[in-house]
């Protein structure tokens, strides 16, 4: 995590130093917020994960004597083929259709979500694939 840390503390030091300057060279409101705000931001997620790198063990990553050996393992599983993403890219899809053509296709829409989100989520459960 201390790596990861350095690369936001990096750039909340870069918006730091580039927040006044824009102000002081074009005196514009919205984009000295713009920056600020970011600063914000990148300097909270820094600060998060050096606290949060203090609390860790130290991972593979984050030591110089590791081996690649090390972090060999199962990564994790992962389905053999599903039809659920279509149905729910294509539920997507007409729910973005439904304001240019009509509202109808938008309360389709979300019924077939609720089907498509069923059926992605519990689809472990029943079938070839059920555990």
């Amino acid at each position: 995590m201390k790596v990861e840390g350095w690369m936001f503390a990096a750039v909340a030091i870069f918006l730091a130093v580039v927040s006044p300057v824009y102000w002081f060279m074009s005196h514009e409101i919205i984009g000295t917020v713009a920056l600020l705000m970011s600063l914000l931001l990148f300097t909270m997620v820094a600060v998060f994960l050096f606290t949060l790198g203090r609390k860790m063990d130290d991972r593979l990553e984050d030591r110089k004597d590791a081996e690649i050996v090390e972090g060999a393992g199962a990564v994790g599983f992962f389905p053999p083929k599903s039809i659920w993403p279509f149905w729910t890219a294509l539920t997507v899809q007409l729910l973005m259709l439904g304001p240019v053509f009509g509202w109808w296709i938008s309360i389709l829409a979300v019924c077939l979500g609720i089907w498509a989100l069923s059926g992605w989520v519990f689809e472990f459960y029943r079938g070839d694939y059920q555990h």
